[in-house]
């Protein structure tokens, strides 16, 4: 329908209601109305459909960054579980070592002894923090990249389905 076929009343209608006699009569007014749907045809039925398409997306969307989400923090706590476990056995080889130096320090007979076992000691322990810092290093890394990869990957698929 177009403007011209709507139904709209330009003029208002008065008509006395039933009132006192003596001519005070009150008037009626019509109040013109405007048939929306005969204006503006489907625009607002086009209007919500898209809405409803774009809700349904947005709502696809999130349940699979909600995905993304629960897998990465799955894959975190799993990671940091193995970075917590690595952690502690380089404790415990750290406190056997000591408790081995201090053994053989007991059991030193001479000053130089004590310096030969102190230098063999530190010059053990400081590979040994250099390769656990290593270790520790690379799994700190693989956790980063574990946990952001799948979220990287679903806000890529949702931002190219959404352009």
């Amino acid at each position: 329908m177009t403007m011209n076929d709507a139904n709209v009343k330009a003029g208002t209608n008065a008509a006395p209601l039933g009132g006192p006699a003596n001519g005070g009569a009150k008037f009626k007014f019509d109040v013109p109305f405007f048939n929306i749907q005969a204006i503006f045809g489907d625009l607002a039925e086009q209007g919500a459909a898209r809405a409803k398409a774009d809700i349904e997306q947005m709502k696809a969307a999130s349940e699979e960054i909600t995905g993304a989400l629960r897998e990465a923090c799955s894959s975190n706590a799993t990671r940091a579980a193995d970075y917590g476990a690595k952690v502690i056995e380089i404790s415990n080889i750290n406190t056997s070592s000591t408790l081995e130096f201090l053994s053989q320090l007991a059991d030193a007979r001479s000053f130089a002894d004590v310096v030969n076992l102190s230098t063999a000691h530190s010059r053990k322990t400081f590979e040994a923090a250099s390769s656990q810092n290593r270790e520790l290093w690379d799994l700190a890394q693989k956790v980063a990249t574990e946990t952001a990869e799948p979220i990287k990957k679903s806000f890529n698929r949702v931002l190219h389905r959404a352009a």
